[in-house]
């Protein structure tokens, strides 16, 4: 094996599909004969993947890479910078950090193991693109969790928002085969996992390569896996949600009431200048089909305040959407142009001082929605995957069917699974809750 006896530490910065490069980054490396470091300090081998998607995430990575100059001197640990900051920002990294020896894009990681290895020169780059999916094996051991997993079935966007970076990092959407992800899906059921998610910049669009099997026939197949009792799927566009996918949710009795569905902006404006193909009337369309199958469905989005052009009325207008819905959750960011995408041409001509003032208004407001909500639940006996710990003295920690955070106490040791909880309290970003006896 290349890499006996080398220890290896990954930072990840980013969202689920990050966290999910790095476990088969790791799985990689162990196979080679690696084994995990606890910190950077005691590894041979220093990986960050990265985000791009936030301007905020790129300048987390900047300052970490900063902070390992120290121990490149030290050490002379290898310092390899991947995924999508890696993949866009090639030169400037490679200029700016000349102790760097790595950027590797997201389709390079099977060459890790070569790179890695004594014989290969650095300092070296490679972000190429690939056309096929390449299969990456994840290591169980490296998971996060024993009972709740990631499953990647598609990676790339073909929609060109104008504010989004994704089909620049991650290149066009390309779909893995069916078989394979219900091959994965069987090794985690007989490993004792309960929940699955479903991953992909677009996965709505999911279509099987080898049959044309779309989203619901994906989630069909797996829920006829017995050990595997919730499934999820993340992230969904608006603009190809439909009617029947809604249906399916409520069919299929194993895909979880809850969705992350992305609306960015409450203004007819505002998403036509981002590019998004479906009006205010549209969205809100879909989530009247989802309410009305599903009226328990926890819904949650992501919402951009600043764009280039918002004007007072059409931030009003993305509140009163806020009112409308009813969000369990929102992911809010302040607009920041990215590289190469047609926003970043556009006049950024909202103030900073204005980004922030609508963040914070937004945020507030939201807060208190979150908070009426979560009281509503008080009294209420509900299913929890338990995690495991909690950070908030002697308790456990799960996540509802709506993928709430619950923090609960239990009279004897609680091991990963699911139990039986009572809502005890509810504050505006989780749930106090006691396990039934």
């Amino acid at each position: 094996m290349r890499l006996n006896g080398k220890k290896f530490f990954i930072q990840t910065f980013g969202c689920q599909m990050n966290l999910n490069d790095s476990e088969q980054v790791a799985s990689l490396l162990l196979r080679e004969g690696a084994s995990q470091a606890e910190s950077p300090r005691d590894s041979d081998f220093i990986l960050i993947n990265t985000c791009a998607v936030r301007e905020k995430s790129v300048e987390k990575l900047f300052s970490y890479l900063g902070r390992l100059k120290e121990q490149k001197a030290d050490r002379g640990s290898v310092i390899a910078c991947l995924g999508c900051v890696a993949q866009l920002y090639r030169e400037e990294l490679l200029s700016k950090f000349p102790y760097l020896d790595l950027v590797v894009g997201p389709a390079q990681y099977e060459e890790l193991p070569l790179l890695l290895s004594d014989s290969w020169r650095r300092p070296a780059a490679l972000t190429r693109w690939r056309k096929d999916w390449a299969e990456l094996p994840i290591v169980p051991v490296v998971r996060e969790s024993q009972v709740s997993a990631y499953i990647t079935v598609m990676e790339g966007c073909n929609n060109f928002c104008t504010f989004c970076v994704v089909p620049f990092t991650r290149g066009r959407e390309k779909y893995r085969p069916l078989r394979a992800i219900r091959e994965e899906a069987g090794q985690l059921a007989e490993a004792g996992y309960l929940e699955i998610q479903l991953l992909g910049q677009n996965v709505n669009s999911y279509r099987d390569p080898e049959s044309g099997a779309g989203l619901a026939e994906l989630l069909e197949n797996i829920a006829e896996i017995d050990q595997i009792k919730w499934l999820r799927f993340l992230t969904s566009h608006p603009k190809n949600f439909s009617l029947e996918m809604a249906r399916a949710m409520v069919s299929n009795k194993k895909v979880c009431h809850q969705l992350h569905l992305p609306v960015q902006s409450g203004s007819n404006q505002v998403l036509s200048r981002m590019n998004r193909n479906y009006s205010r009337e549209d969205y809100l369309e879909k989530i009247g089909w989802l309410k009305s199958l599903m009226p328990d469905i926890s819904l949650s989005t992501d919402i951009i305040v600043g764009f280039p052009g918002e004007t007072d009325d059409d931030f009003r207008q993305t509140m009163e959407l806020i009112e409308l819905v009813q969000y369990t959750n929102i992911f809010s960011f302040r607009y920041s142009p990215r590289p190469l995408t047609r926003a970043a041409r556009l006049k950024d001509d909202v103030p900073p001082k204005v980004k922030i003032e609508r963040l914070i208004e937004l945020q507030k407001r939201q807060k208190e929605i979150q908070l009426k909500l979560n009281k509503t639940m008080i009294g209420q006996k509900q299913k929890v995957l338990a995690l495991g710990p909690s950070k908030r003295g002697n308790l456990y920690t799960g996540r509802n069917e709506a993928y709430q955070v619950v923090n609960f106490s239990a009279r004897s040791e609680v091991r990963p699974g699911f139990v039986q909880v009572k809502i005890t309290a509810g504050g505006a970003y989780s749930l106090l809750a006691e396990a039934s006896a």
